[in-house]
């Protein structure tokens, strides 16, 4: 099953890194304040980045490897 790596920016300016197997869902989800409880109180959030796998473990594993990132490296 498809997976997806998404990145949002928060409206403080914080990077959220994410993953998802219906990316449009989650972010409605995110929008709506039942995502995560970091973004639900950062309303709105912005997607700026995502990337489509073949598998959603892959997207999990894209997702750890950015959280690691600085957010200088996640802005670009």
């Amino acid at each position: 099953m498809k997976g997806y790596m998404y990145i949002l920016k928060c409206s403080n300016g914080a990077y959220y890194t994410g993953s998802t197997k219906e990316l449009e869902l989650r972010l409605q989800q995110h929008q709506n304040g039942e995502g995560a409880n970091f973004t639900s109180k950062y309303l709105p959030v912005e997607l700026v980045y995502f990337e489509e796998f073949q598998r959603i473990d892959e997207a999990f594993y894209k997702e750890k490897q950015i959280q690691g990132w600085s957010r200088k490296k996640k802005k670009l």
